[in-house]
């Protein structure tokens, strides 16, 4: 769809893929190691995040921290359509983005636990994660804060002439904010090569969707701005793949921003400091669990014989002794030295 198109149509006719079981066409349709590889990289971001809770509850993590635990379909979805060329901007809930785009595991865990040998010098914590050697350019404690920036390294790209894209990833309570609003606008103004992925978990905080924005389907947010706007089910990892993908090239094609709005769900609090239960039944959770993204699609990959249960069981093993060896990487790191504490800081002279 050209943003003429989206322009001329009414918002309730911009592309609103609907949300059925499945709806990410058949396994025949990507080759076995892929399909083994989205699934072991779900069932690790999975296995990371609940470690990761357990070192936060052992205090070996401090300060705020946000898991993926329920997103993965959709963290890892979105990540694996990109080249590695192309640039990504998180919000808090990162972690999982982190592991995808290939930072190595320990730096990630070592940087939660506030260590040197962590990708931000321990200085940065679970909200703050980097790799600008990846192209990783961080997650933001900020709501929506990296959305004019993802526009900044759009507007960059497209003054140098080459093929990059920006995908910036953000919650539903961010597209009610100003810098959504004045990301968007820039973009489609100057029609720059930005993706923007809204991971609609169905909470901002501990307040639904249907209680902040009036526009409760959030993709058709982007059509204030003459975007095209799409919805996909966010807990299945090849419908998500598979739109995303789509977009990709065609914004890389024609320079011009697109706007996601995957629909997911956290099974744990806004944070380690939320249980996640005054504001939502346990019915709903359960509900959501039985759509759970890792166990459906272990599950539709045993049907499909696209691997066994001894297999399976070997991943999870595997999967397991990767994480341990990131806790491992995480204990073993020392902390900065305090005699560094206004390192950084500032710019230095070379």
């Amino acid at each position: 769809m050209s943003r003429s198109d989206a322009h001329d149509k009414p918002a309730d006719q911009v592309t609103d893929m609907e949300l059925p079981v499945r709806d990410s066409g058949d396994l025949a349709n990507y080759g076995n190691d892929q399909l083994i590889d989205f699934y072991t990289s779900m069932l690790y971001v999975r296995r990371f995040e609940e470690r990761v809770a357990e070192m936060y509850l052992r205090a070996k993590i401090g300060g705020y921290c946000h898991l993926n635990i329920g997103e993965e379909a959709t963290v890892v979805g979105t990540l694996k359509a990109l080249r590695d060329e192309d640039y990504f901007f998180g919000s808090y809930r990162v972690h999982g983005s982190a592991i995808v785009r290939q930072l190595p595991h320990g730096t990630v865990m070592a940087e939660l636990f506030g260590k040197r040998d962590g990708c931000a010098k321990g200085r940065g914590g679970s909200m703050h994660l980097v790799d600008p050697e990846r192209r990783f350019m961080g997650g933001y404690g900020i709501v929506g804060g990296s959305i004019p920036l993802s526009t900044g390294v759009a507007f960059a790209i497209k003054y140098r002439g080459t093929d990059e894209i920006v995908m910036s990833t953000f919650g539903d309570g961010a597209t009610n904010i100003g810098a959504f609003h004045e990301g968007l606008n820039i973009a489609s103004l100057w029609k720059l090569p930005n993706l923007f992925i809204c991971t609609n978990n169905q909470y901002g905080m501990g307040t639904s969707v249907a209680r902040a924005s009036a526009v409760t389907e959030l993709w058709k947010k982007g059509v204030a701005y003459d975007i095209p706007g799409y919805k996909v089910n966010g807990m299945d990892v090849l419908a998500v793949y598979q739109l995303t993908k789509k977009l990709v090239e065609e914004v890389r094609r024609t320079s011009e921003p697109i706007f996601v709005e995957c629909v997911t769900y956290r099974y744990r609090g806004h944070s380690m400091a939320d249980a996640g239960k005054n504001y939502r039944t346990a019915d709903e959770i359960d509900e959501w669990r039985e759509r759970d993204p890792v166990e459906s699609f272990r599950l539709r990959l045993l049907e499909g014989e696209i691997f066994t249960q001894k297999d399976a069981d070997d991943i999870e093993e595997a999967v397991l002794a990767k994480v341990q060896t990131a806790v491992d990487f995480a204990e073993r790191s020392p902390y900065p030295d305090v005699a560094e504490l206004e390192k950084f800081v500032y710019a230095e002279d070379a």
